[in-house]
């Protein structure tokens, strides 16, 4: 502000109203939502204090750079930043493929890919695929035998089939049974099938580190769990100590299933083994 005479007064400082437009608005929500559900998803991999100790760091560089204009030690945190962004892709790169696959597994992505995948017929669902499955599974709960059971959808699980022993035979119930028997070799794994093939048994699953399972539930279920959330796989569990049968999908549970409401589960879900 300038007096008639030329000179400056004490409130020279010039202030400048900036637009605030709807634009800002959702710019402003997005970076909200970005942020909640960074933390959720640090939360969950119980990397938390790695999440707040990043958001503290950048607090300090915008007052150093930004407030204070510190040029010096600025530029040394510019180029920290820089060469952090590789270095957070490194360390939480399972955190940001878990998050880039909820992101395109979500329902509502799902049914606008439909849109353009769809095709005229759709798939029919086999019997001759389903049941076995049913019918082991509600045998081995009532022997308490536990399993667990992977069948691959969309996403391919050929690197949860190279962990195992390759088997590549048609759905069977004595199979199934004689793979998840206490005494084979192969019990303690998990059993995936693609294809309206058994390809593997013996598998090895990412463990999910979710807080809120219940504690009854035991290894198996977790990696159950730990499959729906990396992939759109279903799995099967039964348990050893109880004989209960669930399902994991979708990185949600469906306990205490009888054979009637798993039967309904895999043909609702899996119209293509």
């Amino acid at each position: 502000m300038v007096r008639d005479d030329g000179k400056k007064t004490g409130s020279s400082f010039v202030i400048m109203f900036f637009p605030f437009g709807i634009k800002d608005v959702i710019d402003i929500v997005l970076v909200a939502l970005m942020l909640y559900y960074s933390y959720r998803l640090m939360k969950e991999s119980r990397s938390l204090n790695v999440f707040i100790g990043i958001m503290v760091f950048i607090i300090v560089w915008l007052i150093v750079s930004q407030v204070l204009e510190m040029r010096l030690l600025g530029s040394i945190l510019d180029k920290l930043v820089s060469v952090g962004v590789i270095g957070l892709i490194v360390l939480f790169q399972e955190d940001i493929r878990h998050f880039l696959y909820s992101l395109g597994a979500h329902r509502k992505v799902n049914n606008i890919m439909k849109l353009f995948t769809r095709k005229g017929n759709k798939g029919e669902v086999d019997k001759e695929t389903i049941m076995p499955i049913v019918m082991a599974c509600m045998s081995m709960s009532r022997g308490k035998v536990g399993a667990l059971i992977v069948i691959e959808r969309g996403v391919m699980l050929e690197d949860i089939v190279e962990t195992g022993d390759l088997i590549d035979a048609r759905i069977d119930q004595r199979l199934i049974e004689n793979i998840f028997f206490k005494n084979s070799p192969l019990h303690d794994g998990a059993m995936v099938i693609s294809k309206r093939r058994i390809k593997a048994a013996g598998c090895i699953l990412p463990v999910s580190h979710k807080q809120d399972i219940p504690k009854e539930l035991g290894l198996r279920h977790r990696a159950a769990m730990g499959i729906s959330q990396d992939s759109d796989a279903l799995a099967i569990i039964v348990s050893e100590e109880t004989g209960r049968i669930s399902v994991a999908m979708h990185g949600e549970f469906q306990l205490r299933l009888s054979a009637e409401q798993l039967e309904s589960i895999l043909t609702k879900e899996i119209v293509t083994v």
